[in-house]
């Protein structure tokens, strides 16, 4: 092992990565978290349509229309993220100016990811009971009302964890997008570490990728508990159960409470 990294070539490697990380992980974060942002700017509103519009929403839009949005949001999704970069280069040209590194990437990133953050909210809001729906119908709330305050909230920690889900996978995507050009740890781990053979650079920026991927996962996972409502309520009704007063004037402190 002292051997091992007591190699000049492994000492370079080394020196090199740990120069090199702190800029890679930033690139990778800003253009995350850039592309996750205009995809939610994108899916979200989309994914509203797709329940609110649907022929059992709550403000039907003519068939053609939601037909053809499906179309649209299946056919995006149905192609790899590698060949969809690749189609979508003249449009990062002409929006950016650019197609390589991390801000060329961001157009790539955004148009795969809209889709799957639409598919992502549309199930989060089929998920809530309908009859919270149907009782603001019937107390004459509008489309916009029922959609502001009713749906999104109720369905809050489900959106949470679906925008998580695909806060990773673009982080996914923006590592293959090294392979062709892109910027930050999949350009570090593809273009400096498997072309020119300097594994030490490779499997370095593949540990920090899945230490990002942990991290940004635990937050977004303890979000959705912390809103949860329903979480919120059993704790607060086991600690009122917890101190319930007893007839001798103790507490009763019922079994398996913590």
């Amino acid at each position: 092992m002292l051997e091992f990294f007591s190699d000049p070539k492994v000492v370079k490697q080394l020196t090199h990565l740990m120069e090199s990380i702190p800029f890679a992980v930033w690139e990778t974060f800003y253009s995350t978290a850039a592309a996750a942002l205009c995809a939610c700017l994108i899916g979200l509103p989309l994914g509203v349509i797709l329940v609110t519009g649907a022929q059992d929403g709550i403000h039907p839009l003519p068939r053609t229309l939601m037909q053809g949005l499906n179309v649209v949001v299946n056919l995006l999704r149905s192609v790899p993220f590698l060949i969809l970069m690749v189609m979508v280069m003249p449009l990062s040209r002409i929006i950016l100016g650019t197609t390589i590194g991390t801000p060329g990437i961001l157009v790539p990133l955004t148009v795969a990811a809209a889709p799957f953050v639409a598919r992502l909210v549309e199930s989060s809001l089929r998920e809530m009971d309908r009859g919270l729906v149907e009782a603001a119908q019937a107390m004459g709330c509008t489309t916009f009302q029922i959609v502001w305050k009713v749906m999104l909230p109720e369905s809050l920690p489900s959106l949470l964890s679906a925008f998580t889900t695909a806060f990773v996978t673009i982080l996914g995507y923006g590592a293959m997008a090294g392979a062709i050009g892109g910027g930050g740890l999949g350009a570090m781990a593809m273009m400096e570490g498997w072309t020119q053979r300097q594994w030490v650079v490779m499997y370095g920026a593949v540990i920090v990728l899945v230490i990002l991927v942990q991290i940004f996962q635990s937050i977004g996972s303890r979000l959705s508990v912390r809103v949860d409502r329903r979480v919120t309520n059993q704790r607060g009704a086991r600690k009122t159960r917890k101190r319930q007063p007893q007839p001798d004037g103790g507490s009763f402190d019922p079994p398996g409470a913590e």
